[in-house]
């Protein structure tokens, strides 16, 4: 560490998914870290709750950034990333940067280039934020693959709801398929009876769709 990090308020958070003896552990080496940096060690902060949880549902968290935001500690030091969340790049980078709006460095133990107090600090954040991204990316085509498969499966359209007119040409177009009234209702989500009324609007479809247009 540099000089430029002496005599800072350190707070020190620690989780485990379970309440052993870990957590004592962690905390011990830590302490042990932060007086060696000459900063000023405060009560630490406990969770033992799976890193998947968000921070409103860890107490411990909540507390940190309630901390934070009072700027009561200068650094927040922890064990390893996965110890601090296990949410996602998306959410690390967005806790890590709401430290930083508070002016509060962050810096984790066992993987010393994961720090907010070294040169490569941008370099860190840039690497986080593309990860986030990709991230993001990877959501999105996994939902639209999603969306797309439940479409395939059910045999339904998503998006805007459909017009009667659309409606009775998707009718006619399934009934000239072949399909009975009851499967083309099971089809388009909608009893057979209905399924029928739209089928038999066939002959009214150019009323229909003279009305149907801006």
């Amino acid at each position: 560490m540099d000089k430029v990090t002496k005599s800072k308020k350190c707070l020190i958070y620690a989780r485990t998914s379970t309440g052993d003896q870990e957590n004592s552990n962690q905390i011990l080496q830590l302490q042990d870290f932060a007086k060696k940096q000459g900063w000023e060690v405060l009560e630490p902060v406990q969770d033992v709750i799976t890193g998947g949880k968000s921070a409103g549902e860890r107490k411990g968290l909540s507390k940190v950034f309630i901390m934070a935001h009072k700027r009561e500690f200068d650094v927040l030091l922890f064990w390893s990333l996965d110890r601090f969340t296990r949410e996602g790049s998306r959410a690390t980078i967005n806790y890590l940067t709401q430290l930083e709006s508070y002016g509060v460095d962050w810096h984790s133990y066992t993987e010393q280039y994961l720090s907010s107090l070294g040169v490569f600090k941008d370099c860190i954040i840039s690497l986080l934020s593309t990860l986030a991204k990709q991230e993001k990316i990877r959501i999105s085509e996994r939902t639209k693959a999603g969306l797309e498969r439940t479409r395939r499966v059910n045999g339904t359209r998503l998006g805007r709801p459909k017009t009667d007119k659309e409606k009775v040409l998707e009718a006619v177009r399934l009934r000239k398929e072949g399909l009975s009234f009851l499967e083309i209702g099971k089809r388009m989500g909608i009893g057979k009876s209905r399924a029928h009324q739209l089928a038999g609007m066939a002959g009214m479809g150019n009323s229909i769709i003279a009305t149907d247009r801006p």
